[in-house]
């Protein structure tokens, strides 16, 4: 090797592509990172947190996909955005907590203040609260089919700020479980079943929360 010469990190265009990704993957995370502290110290106000946070979880749950195969060694295909921060020796817990969630915090911890209920937004989480139930009794198990459902229910519901905690607990592990899978994992029928159970629960208590604050 010339030690005066540039060297170049690929020789085709395919591996160029490889590494332009992986070179949006780890911007990507960076980003994130420095949003999720920014948002912490109260620099960024919860609206514009809450969008730029959705966006980038959006890309990248769309670059995840061309960098992660569980079959493949690195460096040009890693197991999973673990693999990949490892292999780079990045330390971005803030990111890493937001990525495991795929969810804003604004939707995690609900708003700050809740706003008064609209008929809007009552009829926007009884929709994605029945949309999920049914969802799970029609047998889907698919991470791709359930996770954005699931995401929809706490957005509308964090809108409310009735929901119990233990019961957002729940919704967030559940959350948490749908998105460490693959997008073709499945939940087997024994999880699928607690699921529809916790879903069903929260559903149940928000109603009642309604009928209180009537």
């Amino acid at each position: 090797m010339n030690v005066y010469e540039e060297q170049k990190l690929y020789h085709t265009s395919q591996e160029r592509e490889r590494y332009e990704t992986m070179a949006t993957l780890y911007s990507l995370i960076t980003c994130l990172d420095y949003l999720e502290r920014a948002y912490v110290r109260g620099a960024v106000p919860d609206d514009a947190y809450a969008t730029q946070c959705s966006r980038l979880l959006g890309q990248y749950k769309t670059v995840i996909k061309l960098v992660t195969d569980p079959t493949q060694p690195p460096p040009y295909v890693f197991r999973d955005v673990h693999d990949f921060m490892r292999y780079f020796h990045m330390d971005h817990p803030a990111a890493v907590h937001r990525l495991v969630l795929g969810i804003p915090a604004t939707v995690e911890h609900g708003e700050s203040q809740a706003p008064s209920m609209s008929a809007h937004v009552v009829a926007e989480t009884t929709q994605n609260f029945i949309t999920l139930m049914d969802a799970l009794k029609l047998q889907m198990r698919a991470k791709d089919q359930l996770h954005p459902l699931l995401s929809d229910v706490l957005s509308a519901y964090a809108q409310t700020g009735t929901e119990p905690e233990p019961l957002r607990a729940k919704l967030l592990d559940w959350l948490i479980a749908l998105n460490q899978l693959s997008a073709s994992e499945e939940l087997d029928e024994a999880q699928a079943r607690e699921m529809l159970f916790d879903v069903e629960q929260a559903y149940t208590a928000w109603f009642k929360g309604l009928a209180r604050g009537a």
